[in-house]
C-alpha cells in the first residue's frame, strides 16, 4: 500500500513537473521545473530496486545537466530578439525531428526483424539476493563488456580533448601565464626598491 502510494505520487509529480517545463515562458523557471522530473524518476527507479539508475540520474542530470543549463540560460541573456531568431528556425527544427524520429522508426523495425536479440543466458548473471543492483552491474560491466567500455572512454576522451582544442584560441588583449619566464626571474628582476616622497606618487614603474 505504501509503494503505491509513493509510486502514483511520484508519477503524478513527473507528469505535471514535466508539463510545467514546457509550458513555462521564463527559461530560468522552465529549468528549474525540468529538475523535479528528474527526482521523481529516480524516486521510481528507487521503487524498482534500481538504485543504481536512481543515484546516476540524480548525480548527472540534477547536478550536471540540468544545473549546466541553468547556468548558460542565466548567463546568456535571452530578449525578444532572441526569440525571434528561434521562431524562425521553427520549420527547420521541425523537418530535423521528423528526419530523427524516422530514423528511429527504421532501425527499430531492421532491429525487430533481422538483428539476433542476445538471449539473458549468454552471460552469467549474478544472483541479485546475494549482491546490490550496483554489484551487479559492475560485475557485468568490468568483465563481459570491458572492451565496449572503454572504447566508450576513449570516444568521450577524444571529445572532450576536441572541445578544447576548439575554445582554446588566442585573443589579443589577454594575459596568459608563461611558466618560463616566470621561472627565469631572479631577485633583482623581482623586486625593486622605490624612495616614495610624502604626499607624491610613485612613477616610472613597471608592474
Amino acid at each position: 500500500m505504501i509503494a503505491n502510494l509513493f509510486f502514483y505520487l511520484f508519477a503524478t509529480s513527473t507528469v505535471l513537473s514535466s508539463v510545467l517545463t514546457i509550458t513555462s515562458r521564463n527559461p530560468v523557471h522552465a529549468v528549474l521545473w525540468l529538475i523535479f522530473p528528474f527526482f521523481n524518476s529516480a524516486g521510481l527507479y528507487m521503487l524498482l530496486g534500481a538504485e543504481f539508475l536512481s543515484m546516476v540520474l540524480v548525480i548527472v542530470y540534477v547536478g550536471a545537466v540540468a544545473v549546466l543549463f541553468l547556468f548558460v540560460i542565466m548567463m546568456i541573456k535571452i530578449d525578444d530578439n532572441h526569440k525571434n531568431i528561434m521562431l524562425r528556425h521553427v520549420p527547420s527544427a521541425i523537418f530535423a525531428t521528423g528526419l530523427l524520429l524516422a530514423n528511429l522508426a527504421i532501425a527499430i523495425y531492421v532491429s525487430i526483424n533481422s538483428v539476433t536479440v542476445i538471449s539473458r543466458s549468454d552471460f552469467a548473471t549474478p544472483k541479485v539476493n546475494e549482491i546490490t543492483n550496483a554489484h551487479a552491474l559492475g560485475q557485468i560491466l568490468y568483465t563481459d563488456f570491458a572492451l565496449q567500455f572503454q572504447i566508450a572512454g576513449l570516444v568521450l576522451f577524444i571529445a572532450m580533448i576536441g572541445s578544447i582544442v576548439l575554445t582554446h584560441r588566442h585573443r589579443p588583449g589577454v594575459k596568459k601565464q608563461d611558466i618560463s619566464n616566470q621561472l627565469k626571474r631572479d631577485m633583482q628582476d623581482s623586486m625593486e626598491i622605490v624612495d616614495v616622497k610624502l604626499k607624491e606618487g610613485v612613477d616610472g614603474i613597471h608592474y
